[in-house]
């Protein structure tokens, strides 16, 4: 999979060079491209913000660098183009196994200051995508969200490849505890279900456990 990552501030995503993501790349399942906005502007002092029309607190990004570096990325719109805004759709386990299952080119356009200019997101760009409630200050760190979340459904990726599917929010709950060696840590036992080797009864036992904490903790998910 071919992820494009457009951002005035290519060196924040070092962090995609080490862990899982790092090998992913290494091995060429994932192709991982960070392409810095600056360069693509027009104007003398290569600026990329601008005040916003109408007034207000900070600043804007302007369109043509935007545009422009979209276009050159991606001239003829193959990638599926995102824009990570606290505005967008926000991110959960079906948007991102659909991403993964949609395309094998995503671009992400990171956005800065206040926000983009509105006719760089309605020329070029297809979905956007917001990682919570809240606001950031800028789109980098949503990008690695999306990148992570995302490469982990591209085959290979994970060494288990069932791993997606008991974790967190595959079937609408919380994942189960987890335990491993050593039996006994600081007067603490591993639960006696887990121990005596019956699968039907681990089954049992993590479907209660993962009742249990999406009741305490996200209550709304058994609403959904």
């Amino acid at each position: 999979m071919r992820i494009d990552i457009l951002t005035l501030f290519p060196e924040m995503f070092e962090a995609l060079n080490s862990s899982i993501i790092g090998k992913a790349q290494e091995s060429g399942l994932l192709d991982i491209r960070i392409t810095d906005i600056r360069p693509f502007s027009k104007d003398k002092h290569k600026k990329c913000d601008d005040y916003p029309f109408g007034g207000g607190a900070g600043m804007v990004m302007t369109p043509q660098p935007l545009y422009d570096c979209i276009n050159s990325i991606d001239p003829e719109h193959k990638a599926k183009r995102v824009y990570m805004s606290p505005k967008g759709k926000i991110l959960k386990t079906a948007l991102v196994a659909d991403i993964a299952k949609s395309t094998d080119w995503l671009v992400i356009l990171c956005g800065h200051y206040e926000g983009v200019d509105q006719r760089v997101l309605d020329l070029c760009i297809d979905e956007e995508i917001s990682i919570g409630d809240y606001v950031l200050t800028g789109g980098e760190l949503a990008a690695m969200v999306v990148v992570d979340a995302v490469a982990r459904y591209v085959p290979k990726v994970l060494h288990c490849e069932t791993s997606t599917d008991e974790e967190s929010f595959s079937q609408g709950l919380l994942e189960y505890p987890q335990y491993t060696r050593p039996a006994v840590f600081m007067g603490l036992s591993v639960p006696d279900v887990l121990l005596k080797g019956n699968h039907a009864d681990i089954v049992d036992w993590r479907n209660e456990e993962a009742i249990k904490i999406t009741v305490k903790n996200r209550p709304d998910l058994l609403e959904d």
